[in-house]
């Protein structure tokens, strides 16, 4: 059974899985946050429609400048695209026919992309025995005549974390080797900057740095991404980019959006105290789950033989888990689950607990 590559949308999972969807689904599939948007997005709704009149701006002001603020860079070293998704397309292009290395499991636009541009991938499979983590050997020994290493960090789908030491050990290996180092920080947000690779640049210009403002403020419909690098590698990335790839929404709401402080703090505690509840819930029963930092995080049954039965039977009950077959060594034997509500979370924990009881 192929089922899809990304969590969300549960309807077309339904459909591929060949299950009837239930009338009430409990989606934790995906790693958007369950809080909402910042509240001035509802104040500011109706002001909205006059920017729909216009084309927007070419280099998705004003949310480049404000990114650019908020990182203490120059705008010239930020680029806006729509989602990180499309960011990733722009660094497959850069490095057509070439040799990349990735970090296994992997978030499955690294590869699609790769692979439509006819990029060698040469995988470094993390493992469980070790709790999933990267070394630096590892990078060491694999990353000779490469013209780039994907990192995901928080690591998507354990929630681990890499240091800034380790991660600066990294991108200098990489730098002596002519080897480009992209740091996709899509979930740092829900740590926070000072785990962020960002004041690092400087010294690392062969870095590019994605991040996505879906997950932490909740947007994921309005599509917003952006770049950080050196500004020469901007210029190059973008070569070929889409004319107002960047909705003029989509750049008004993100840059109110890194202005909400108290929004990220709220939205950091309310996720790590459901984080901890479900890993604190899930040892006590048996289940082994990735030491995560972050909004989600992956566990194993006690018996991993049980997987596809509990997979099937959860969706049947309307609760949709994140399925690992595309997650190149989880293998389907592993399920990832983002943090929701107190309340969904309690009758997730409440559906696990009653299906351990009965198999």
């Amino acid at each position: 059974m192929e089922l899809p590559n990304h969590g969300a949308n549960p309807l077309r999972l339904y459909k591929k899985a060949g299950i009837s969807p239930p009338p009430q689904i409990l989606d934790f599939s995906e790693n958007v946050h369950p809080f909402g948007p910042p509240a001035f997005l509802e104040e500011i709704w109706p002001d909205m429609l006059g920017l729909t009149g216009s084309y927007p701006d070419p280099d998705g002001e004003p949310f480049r400048t404000a990114a650019a603020k908020f990182h203490d860079v120059a705008a010239g070293e930020v680029a806006a695209g729509n989602g990180a998704a499309e960011i990733f397309t722009w660094l497959a292009r850069r490095y057509r026919s070439r040799q990349v290395v990735l970090i296994e499991p992997a978030f499955s636009e690294y590869r699609q992309t790769l692979e439509a541009e006819n990029v060698q991938i040469k995988a470094l499979q993390l493992v469980p025995e070790n709790g999933w983590q990267l070394t630096v050997q590892d990078v060491r020994n694999i990353i000779p005549g490469c013209a780039a290493l994907y990192i995901c960090n928080p690591h998507n789908p354990t929630g681990t974390l890499l240091d800034t030491d380790t991660l600066q050990e990294i991108a200098q290996i990489c730098l002596e080797h002519h080897c480009e180092l992209v740091i996709d920080e899509a979930f740092i947000d829900f740590i926070g900057e000072e785990a962020s690779f960002m004041p690092f640049l400087p010294a690392f210009p062969n870095v590019f740095i994605v991040r996505s403002m879906t997950k932490m403020y909740a947007i994921p419909g309005l599509r917003l991404g952006y770049v950080v690098s050196a500004a020469e590698k901007i210029g190059q990335l973008k070569q070929g980019a889409a004319h107002w790839n960047v909705n003029a929404l989509s750049a008004v709401i993100g840059a109110k959006c890194l202005g909400e402080a108290d929004y990220r703090r709220n939205v950091i505690q309310a996720a790590s105290g459901e984080r901890r509840k479900m890993q604190q819930f899930l040892a006590a029963n048996n289940c082994r789950s990735t030491d995560s930092e972050v909004n989600f995080l992956s566990f194993q049954l006690p018996d991993s033989n049980c997987s596809a039965a509990f997979f099937t039977d959860f969706l049947k009950a309307g609760i949709v888990l994140r399925h690992t077959e595309s997650f190149q060594g989880m293998d389907g034997n592993w399920f990832r689950i983002g943090m929701k509500s107190t309340e969904n979370m309690t009758k997730l924990r409440e559906a696990i607990k009653e299906w351990l009881k009965a198999n």
